[in-house]
C-alpha cells in the first residue's frame, strides 16, 4: 500500500512538472513571437528611415546648388549696386508714412486737421517710433508700410521733451523687420549717411549726405533743449520728421526732428536726435508711458568773453546761473543766481547767439565742471545728464563762486510737467 503511495506522488510529481513545462515553452514561443516582430518592425523602421535619409540628401543637394547659384547671383548684383543702395534694400520695409488727425485750436474753436510724418520699427511686436510732434494731438493714427498695408495705431507713450513718441499696431500675419540702433557716441563729422522718410507725402524717399556737426541743441515741442543732437546735410522737407538717419551700415543713429529753414523748405541743415537717447525714451515709454528726464532747476546762459570778463573768470567757459526755481535740486543744494549787475546784448545758449537788452544777472554761480567734467555751456551739461543720469542719481557740480572754486553736491530731481 505505501508502494502504490509512492507511486502516485511521483506520477503527480511527474505531471506537474509536465504541465510546468508546456507553460515555460508556450512563454518561450510567445516572446519570441514578439521578439520577432518588434525586429521585423525596426527592420521596417530603418528601412523608412533610410528611404527618407536617402531623399534628405537628394534635397540638401539640390539646396546646396541652389544657394551656390544665387549667392553668385547676389555677388554680381552686390558689385553693381553702392551702399546706399544696398542700405534702402535692408531697411526700407522697415520705414513707415504715420497719418495723424490732430484736434487744433483756432479762432473759430477746436477743429479737425491733419498731421503726417515718417516712423520706423523698432521692435517686431509691433511698437514704432516717431517724432512726438507728428501725433502731437492725435485721435486717430494710422501707419502705412510700402507694400500697401495700412494699420490703426495706439499711442502707446510720449515724450514732448525729447520730441519722440512710440506707437503700436498690430501686425496680425505681417513680419514686422526691427531697425537696429546704433551707439550714437561713436559718430564722427564727416561720416556719411542716410534718411529715409516721406517728404510731402513722397513714400519711402533716400536722401543723403554727411554729419555736418555733433553737439547740437533744438528746441523741443515742450521748450526744452535737446542735447547732443546731430546735424547733417541730407536732404529733408515737412513728412521727413520721425524716419530714421542711418550710417552706411542700415543701422539707425537718430531720428529726423526738424530743419533749419527760414521758409519751412530744407536749406542745408537737418537735426536728427541721437540714438542713444531714442533707445533710453522709447523703452521707457514702452514700460510705462513715459519717461523721465533728470532736472537741476536753474536758468541761465553760457559765459562768453564779456561776461568772463565782467565776472573776472580765468578763462570764457561754464554756465553761468541767472535763476533758481523754487523748492528745485538747485536751491537744495544751495546753488546761487547772482544780482542784476550788468546789461548784455548778446549772450549764447547751446550754440546758438542770443541777442537781448535785458540785465544778466552777473555774481551767479558759474557751473564749469560735472563729476570732474569739464563744461563749456549748458549743451554739455544736458548732454552729460541725458545720457549718463537719471533722477534721483547724486552729481557733483564744480562751480566758481567769490573768486572761489567749490564742490557741491546734487540729488537730481525729474523735469516737472
Amino acid at each position: 500500500m505505501r508502494g502504490l503511495y509512492v507511486l502516485a506522488v511521483v506520477a503527480l510529481s511527474l505531471s506537474l512538472l509536465s504541465l510546468i513545462s508546456v507553460v515555460v515553452v508556450y512563454q518561450l514561443a510567445v516572446r519570441q513571437s514578439e521578439m520577432s516582430q518588434q525586429i521585423s518592425d525596426l527592420n521596417a523602421k530603418v528601412t523608412g528611415l533610410g528611404e527618407e535619409l536617402t531623399r534628405v540628401l537628394a534635397e540638401l543637394r539640390i539646396l546646396r546648388a541652389n544657394m551656390s547659384q544665387q549667392s553668385q547671383r547676389i555677388v554680381i548684383v552686390q558689385q553693381n549696386l553702392t551702399s546706399p543702395e544696398l542700405v534702402y534694400e535692408k531697411v526700407k520695409d522697415s520705414v513707415a508714412m504715420i497719418k495723424a488727425r490732430v484736434l487744433v485750436e483756432t479762432v473759430f474753436g477746436q477743429r479737425y486737421a491733419s498731421s503726417q510724418g515718417s516712423g520706423f520699427v523698432y521692435d517686431a511686436a509691433g511698437y514704432i517710433v516717431t517724432n512726438y510732434h507728428v501725433v502731437e494731438g492725435a485721435v486717430d493714427v494710422e501707419v502705412f508700410f510700402p507694400d500697401k498695408t495700412a494699420y490703426k495705431a495706439a499711442i502707446i507713450g510720449v515724450d514732448p521733451y525729447a520730441d519722440i513718441a512710440v506707437l503700436k499696431i498690430d501686425p496680425g500675419d505681417k513680419v514686422l523687420y526691427p531697425l537696429e540702433l546704433a551707439n550714437s557716441s561713436l559718430l564722427r563729422v564727416g561720416q556719411p549717411v542716410i534718411a529715409i522718410g516721406n517728404p510731402y507725402g513722397f513714400e519711402a524717399t533716400l536722401t543723403t549726405g554727411v554729419v555736418s556737426q555733433l553737439g547740437r541743441c533744438v528746441i523741443s515741442p515742450g521748450m526744452r533743449l535737446i542735447p547732443s543732437v546731430i546735424q547733417f546735410d541730407a536732404a529733408v522737407n515737412p513728412g521727413s520728421s520721425g524716419g530714421p538717419l542711418l550710417d552706411y551700415s542700415g543701422k539707425v543713429i537718430g531720428i529726423t526732428t526738424a530743419i533749419y529753414a527760414q521758409t519751412g523748405e530744407f536749406s542745408g541743415i537737418g537735426f536728427a536726435i541721437p540714438s542713444n537717447i531714442v533707445a533710453k525714451v522709447a523703452e521707457s515709454l514702452i514700460k510705462s508711458g513715459k519717461y523721465q528726464h533728470p532736472w537741476m532747476g536753474i536758468d541761465g546762459v553760457d559765459v562768453n568773453m564779456e561776461v568772463a570778463r565782467l565776472m573776472n573768470l580765468p578763462e570764457a567757459r561754464g554756465f553761468l546761473i541767472t535763476g533758481v526755481a523754487s523748492n528745485s535740486p538747485a536751491e537744495r543744494a544751495g546753488l546761487r543766481a547772482g544780482a542784476s549787475a550788468a546789461t548784455i546784448s548778446e549772450g549764447s545758449v547751446c550754440g546758438f547767439t542770443v541777442y537781448s537788452n535785458e540785465r544778466i544777472y552777473v555774481g551767479g554761480d558759474v557751473i564749469l565742471a560735472v563729476d570732474g567734467l569739464k563744461i563749456f555751456g549748458i549743451a554739455d551739461l544736458l548732454a552729460y545728464l541725458e545720457e549718463h543720469k537719471k533722477p534721483g542719481d547724486q552729481i557733483t557740480l564744480t562751480i566758481y563762486r567769490d573768486g572761489q572754486l567749490l564742490n557741491l553736491s546734487l540729488t537730481l530731481g525729474a523735469f516737472p510737467p
